[in-house]
């Protein structure tokens, strides 16, 4: 099993930045594959980014490619999500996931809220 537990969402202005972080705990084995995704009011539950946990290879969604970056501390167990030049369409709650490359794995967070006002 892999336990995941995300922090740093909040309000933020558009045009401005957040990041989130995603403590890992569990087998090592099952988190070789890591990522994000989101889920917005009324919207179906969508990949944000994923990484390799080496963090030698990232892949982006196009809505946030050049804006948000993805990364790993295996030092510190965490996963990251920088997300900068946010817009009111980023609003949403995001999850951290573990196990799939550009797809859901079965491990998840409990979910953090990021809320961009315009």
């Amino acid at each position: 099993q892999v336990q995941l537990v995300e922090s740093g969402g909040g309000v933020v202005q558009a045009g401005g930045s957040l990041r989130l972080s995603c403590v890992v705990s569990g087998r090592t084995d099952l988190r070789y594959y890591m990522g994000w995704f989101r889920q917005a009011p009324g919207k179906e539950r969508e990949f944000v980014a994923t990484i390799t946990w080496s963090g030698d290879a990232t892949y982006y969604a196009d809505s946030v490619k050049g804006r948000f970056t993805i990364s790993t501390d295996t030092s510190k167990n965490t996963m990251y999500l920088q997300m900068g030049s946010l817009k009111p369409d980023d609003t949403a709650v995001y999850y951290c996931n573990a196990g799939g490359w550009n797809k859901p794995g079965p491990y998840w967070g409990q979910g953090t809220q990021v809320t961009v006002s315009s």
